[in-house]
């Protein structure tokens, strides 16, 4: 492709809507362009990354033996009744587009197909003898975020592949899950990322087990905890550590203090000069479950920890049937605000104990009378322990459960393992901290989905069984852009070969040169002819130009035929590196054909 030719325009300032360098980036160098709110056009240079990352996806899929299908982008909202995602989807998360049509049927804009993929197999796989059946496809998603940012990471419309699996037992499903592992390790080493394949929480997705992929950058959403032995690597929502040790208590009666001005852990211990592994905070939650009710939780864990709300979502999610419900919609900590709804009087805050009255919940159908109270394991065991009085400016110390306080009848585990904790599998081992952009997730779903829609298949035994399934995503265009963010200077993009747009580019500085634009274009037909993707700059712009422009752009190869041509070679740069070398006209064929072939193996 010839520049003067192409659609084609760089910006030299950032734009203003970027945030993080990959997305400037992108912007600037012509690759994408916003349309709207997490709206992206994807142009020539962008549709060349993307359908190079496709065809390694697909590659490795299909080395799996999954069979590549195409599915409907709209789907009907009876069928994500029918998994009792459809409330989830549309009110809790609220990521999926709705609509109504002319004949007033609901549908929505496909988010993920499980629930779609699940009604196949139900019409189609009949019986054992037929599994496993694995389909995948590479298909536009659609997701109302509530923030689009970050361009192509976070967009309302991105590129995903995605695949399902069905078996007819456990056993069958991990040996697919592992394959999974192995392939998606395969794309990314194969796309030239540093990656981590971590632990994760399944989230709406469901399913007992999950993992994540994360590409290593600095400017990655997730927070991945790791020992450098290798043996644990997992997203901080899923992370589970051995805290410290609690500190004695240095208080061995039970009073009650004044405190004044103490609302926050790190004031409290100034004043009463303890230490926090020693204080029981009293952390209230408001979930509202699908069932309508809202819970006001009070969870008591140690001071010194902090609540995992992906964690305590999903222990409020094993109790939505005490609340005939199936799910929560809401987990929130209630502002002043939502607190006037349905406090019967002001609350202590900062100050509460774990038996906060419940007739602070002036209750009603709507909301539960009582406050469900959970412990964390790290408070579990605290003796003479400082916590509230449910006295605002009043603590107490040398409290202990059971005695002054009940201990709350359900105990999680619910804090956020952070970086210096201590390893579970070898606590000499401890967590290191990394920033991840997750590009993969692949699932373990067993039977939540067959189950709730009635899929089964007959079994070698005549019974009618359901499917035990898995389920396996990656973000095209999300693992494109995090490529970028990856690996870039001051100059611009540092494409890794295999997924570059073009190998190579020919700079010509002088177009008004006869022998730069006949050497220019020998080499341009060569390279292209021997399978070496290359772009001719012949614009009539200046070298300088043309020279940011390439390494704005991150082509790996930067051809320069100028003043080396006296010499019968011509002058090329490494893009990675900057490193420049003459080499023979006729060997520049040869040359960047050994180095793409050892960068891409």
């Amino acid at each position: 492709m010839r520049l003067s030719q192409m659609l084609f325009v760089t910006l030299r300032e950032d734009p203003a809507e970027a945030e993080i360098p990959s997305h400037k980036l992108l912007l600037r160098a012509g690759y994408i362009r916003r349309i709207g709110s997490g709206l992206y056009a994807y142009l020539p240079l962008m549709w060349r990354v993307l359908k190079k990352v496709s065809q390694i996806v697909r590659e490795e899929m299909d080395a799996t033996g999954a069979q590549e299908c195409l599915l409907p982008q709209l789907q009907p909202a009876d069928l994500w009744r029918e998994s009792g995602r459809w409330d989830t989807y549309t009110q809790a998360e609220g990521i999926m587009f709705s609509m109504t049509d002319r004949q007033q049927r609901e549908l929505g804009l496909g988010p993920t197909h499980e629930e779609v993929i699940t009604t196949i197999a139900k019409d189609m796989i009949r019986s054992y003898r037929q599994l496993p059946v694995h389909l995948y496809q590479i298909q536009t998603k659609f997701r109302d975020e509530i923030r689009p940012r970050f361009g192509l990471m976070r967009g309302r419309e991105f590129i995903m592949k995605d695949g399902y699996s069905f078996h007819t037992n456990e056993e069958s499903l991990k040996k697919t899950y592992q394959d999974m592992a192995q392939a998606y390790s395969n794309m990314l080493r194969r796309s030239g990322l540093q990656f981590r394949a971590v632990d994760a929480d399944s989230g709406a997705i469901g399913g007992s087990g999950s993992q994540e992929f994360m590409v290593l950058a600095e400017a990655g959403e997730d927070e991945v905890l790791y020992t450098e032995d290798g043996q644990y690597a997992a997203n901080v929502e899923k992370a589970v550590s051995m805290p410290a040790d609690a500190e004695p208590s240095p208080f061995a009666t039970f009073e009650k203090r004044e405190t004044p001005g103490t609302e926050t852990i790190d004031k409290l211990c100034k004043f009463l000069k303890c230490s926090p592994t020693q204080v029981v905070k009293n952390v209230l939650y408001q979930a509202v479950y699908d069932s309508g009710i809202t819970v006001l939780v009070l969870v008591s864990i140690r001071g010194d920890q902090d609540v995992n709300q992906v964690k305590l979502l999903n222990e409020l999610t094993k109790l939505a049937g005490n609340y005939q419900a199936k799910t929560v919609l809401f987990l929130t900590v209630p502002d002043a605000e939502a607190q006037r709804k349905w406090a019967a009087k002001s609350l202590p805050l900062g100050y509460m104990a774990p038996d906060v009255a419940d007739d602070y919940i002036a209750g009603s159908k709507e909301v539960n009378s009582k406050f469900l109270r959970l412990v964390d394991r790290t408070a579990v065991d605290l003796t003479n322990f400082v916590t509230g009085s449910n006295e605002s400016g009043y603590h107490v110390v040398g409290a202990n459960w059971d005695k002054e306080f009940p201990l709350p009848a359900t105990v999680v585990g619910v804090r956020t393992a952070k970086k210096g904790d201590r390893a579970v599998h070898n606590p000499e081992q401890t967590l290191q901290s990394a920033r991840g952009i997750e590009v993969g997730h692949i699932f373990q779903l067993g039977t939540k989905y067959s189950l709730a829609m009635g899929a089964t298949y007959t079994s070698e035994q005549g019974e009618e069984m359901p499917f035990v399934m898995g389920c396996y995503g990656v973000g095209v265009s999300r693992l494109a852009q995090s490529a970028v963010e990856q690996s870039y200077d001051k100059d611009g993009i540092i494409w890794p070969v295999a997924i570059a747009p073009y190998h190579a580019i020919i700079s010509i500085p002088n177009i008004s040169d006869a022998q730069q634009v006949e050497v220019a274009e020998k080499l341009y037909a060569e390279l292209n002819q021997s399978g070496i993707e290359t772009l001719l700059d012949d614009r009539d712009e200046r070298a300088g130009v043309k020279f940011k422009d390439a390494d704005l752009i991150g082509i790996p190869y930067r051809i320069v035929p100028g003043r080396s041509l006296k010499a019968g070679k011509v002058e090329v740069v490494e893009r990675a590196t900057h490193q420049s070398h003459e080499i023979l006209i006729d060997e520049v064929n040869s040359t960047l054909k050994q180095w793409i072939d050892a960068a891409i193996k």
